[in-house]
């Protein structure tokens, strides 16, 4: 499927096709998290917000603990 880039307003967007929505089980107002693979591809999926405050936790004890992984990476 080719999706196209479009203005909207002053930023821009993707317009999906009500049965791409459908086949993905999404609708308007959806909130979507974008991840960038290693070999370039870029994922979409539904946000979780368990896993959003999991990895606010780890986040924070990564910046707390820095040096201490960082000597154990060693």
């Amino acid at each position: 499927m080719k999706l196209e880039i479009k203005k909207i307003g002053n930023s821009a967007g993707l317009i999906l096709p009500k049965e791409l929505l459908i086949e993905l089980g999404l609708a308007q107002g959806d909130v979507l998290t974008l991840t960038r693979q290693p070999d370039g591809k870029i994922v979409l999926s539904r946000r979780d917000d368990t896993f959003e405050k999991g990895m606010e936790i780890a986040r924070k004890a990564m910046k707390t603990y820095e040096n201490t992984l960082r000597e154990l990476a060693k």
